[in-house]
């Protein structure tokens, strides 16, 4: 009798089921909501994403920014030898021919095949815009008159920081011909920076030519040397290494015909930016841990266009 009482009080107690991976199925009956098995950590993976880079191929994609680096350089030496009248307005204009020509040579050259009608519309727009920035140069002159030149100098070099800061060092500031992707904001801005800038130093040229010719020569380097460049660059990497060891040598005489003291400084930031940088980010990688498992949000395998 008891042992008939003991079989029967054994067959309805409750049986407890196993726990079962779900995402979607509420909680399971006797266990926790956040429950997890021994199997949990089993499918933990450490590292999985992190990319272990070369040394010289971390220098090699330094250059770019060593590039740009050199051009705006340039420009700003460009910039001081106008203001010291050095630079005549017309050997500006004898560099802005020169720059525009040279620049649409090379983009024949490395970009690839640019309709006629692309390459129309590119020539009248900068028509039209050269048009209209010599009417402007009136006002340009005149527009920072009642400010001193020595905020206008130390606005300049903060829109100038700014700029470096900004920009886009892996792609170009215009769309460049059969680019899929349009320019970032923060490249946008980064142009802008450079605009104003150009504008703050030609108001304090002395003549209206000047400051047409040298906000042409500016425009033209912000603008359309990324595109340059990034063209270069897409057509052969060692033709884009060459032109910037070339660049790089050529920024490098003309600041230490300038000062010497800046040219000692513009050789550290090169050394800094070439080769300290790359070092330390490949050392810096073996201190990098990542974790990777089933707590990890859900990625989609396919990408949405619509």
């Amino acid at each position: 009798m008891i042992q008939m009482e003991a079989n029967i009080s054994g067959s309805s107690s409750p049986t407890h089921s196993k726990w079962r991976k779900v995402v979607y199925g509420g909680m399971q009956p006797g266990f926790d909501d956040n429950h997890t098995d021994e199997s949990f950590l089993e499918e933990m993976i450490m590292n999985a994403n992190v990319v272990k880079r070369d040394l010289l191929k971390v220098v090699l994609d330094a250059v770019s920014i060593s590039q740009y680096l050199c051009i705006v350089a340039l420009v700003v030496l460009v910039w001081t030898y106008t203001l010291r009248n050095t630079l005549n307005e017309k050997y500006l204009l004898f560099l802005n021919v020169s720059l525009l020509g040279s620049g649409f040579f090379i983009l024949l050259l490395t970009a690839d095949m640019i309709p006629f009608n692309l390459l129309l519309n590119y020539l009248l727009k900068n028509t039209f815009f050269i048009t209209a920035l010599y009417m402007l140069s009136p006002i340009y002159h005149t527009l920072t008159r009642s400010i001193s030149s020595n905020s206008i100098w130390a606005l300049t070099a903060s829109l100038l920081i700014l700029h470096l800061f900004l920009h886009n060092y892996s792609g170009s500031t215009v769309k460049a011909p059969g680019a899929l992707e349009n320019p970032t904001l923060t490249s946008n801005i980064s142009l802008n920076a450079s605009i104003v800038a150009s504008l703050l130093i030609s108001s304090r040229l002395p003549s209206r030519l000047h400051v047409f010719a040298i906000v042409l020569f500016s425009l033209q380097v912000f603008l359309f040397a990324p595109l340059v460049t990034y063209c270069v660059k897409k057509r052969s990497f060692k033709l884009h290494i060459c032109f910037s060891l070339q660049l790089l040598v050529l920024t490098l005489i003309f600041t230490y015909q300038l000062h010497k003291l800046l040219f000692i400084l513009l050789l550290g930031i090169f050394v800094f930016v070439n080769l300290v940088c790359p070092y330390w980010l490949i050392r810096i990688q073996e201190y990098k841990f990542e974790i990777n498992g089933p707590w990890d949000e859900a990625k989609l395998c396919f990408n949405i266009t619509e």
